[in-house]
């Protein structure tokens, strides 16, 4: 008998979870209220605020909810790169593609109000944390390397810096051809990085 209702309260979170990513990468933090959301998400605001009761709420959950699909599906692709000097270009590219598109645009609304709101910043500050740490590890697993050899996770890190950096670059004009070039070159020194760690170069 329960799970008719369980069913439409999940499905009713994801349409609203969906409907705030869009709203918040289109028409940013203050045109993006609780009633435009629901409006966009075909649901009542009641319906609304009984999931989410407050904006931070809504906000920081949709957030998390992309963030996390998206690596979920990087995790998915990794499956299927090339073998051998392609596939570091390949998952470089995988990488910036986590910091393009409207999710990345829509996070970047909600760290630009949250540098100026303590409430919101208090949320979006151990969800970036998170969003971050799992990142890095899912860059850890497709490249089969260990955090643990010295300038692995400083190179990890860049990378994700660089994949953020371009992402923003990105979000006026088309950036595409030279994200390419970018990435290419990167790649050459996440490869080399991989295999001569620091202070091991030339000990061979």
């Amino acid at each position: 008998m329960h799970e008719p209702t369980q069913e439409r309260s999940r499905t009713t979170r994801r349409r609203l979870l969906d409907a705030a990513v869009e709203c918040l990468a289109e028409l940013g933090w203050s045109g993006s209220t609780i009633a435009v959301v629901a409006q966009r998400a075909g649901v009542s605001r009641g319906a609304a605020q009984h999931h989410f009761p407050t904006r931070e709420d809504l906000y920081t959950a949709a957030i998390r909810h992309v963030a996390e699909t998206r690596i979920a599906d990087l995790r998915e692709s990794v499956q299927h790169l090339p073998n051998g000097a392609a596939r570091t270009e390949a998952l470089v590219e995988l990488l910036i593609d986590l910091y393009t598109g409207p999710s990345f645009r829509a996070a970047l609304h909600l760290w630009v109000q949250a540098s100026t709101d303590d409430r919101l910043r208090e949320r979006v500050v151990p969800l970036e944390e998170h969003v971050g740490r799992v990142a890095h590890q899912a860059a850890l697993d497709a490249l089969d390397a260990d955090d643990d050899e010295p300038g692995i996770r400083e190179i990890v890190q860049a990378t994700l810096d660089l994949a953020r950096g371009l992402g923003l670059a990105g979000l006026l004009t088309d950036d595409a051809r030279r994200r390419k070039h970018i990435a290419r070159a990167w790649a050459r020194i996440v490869d080399a990085s991989l295999n001569h760690p620091e202070g091991e170069t030339g000990t061979a």
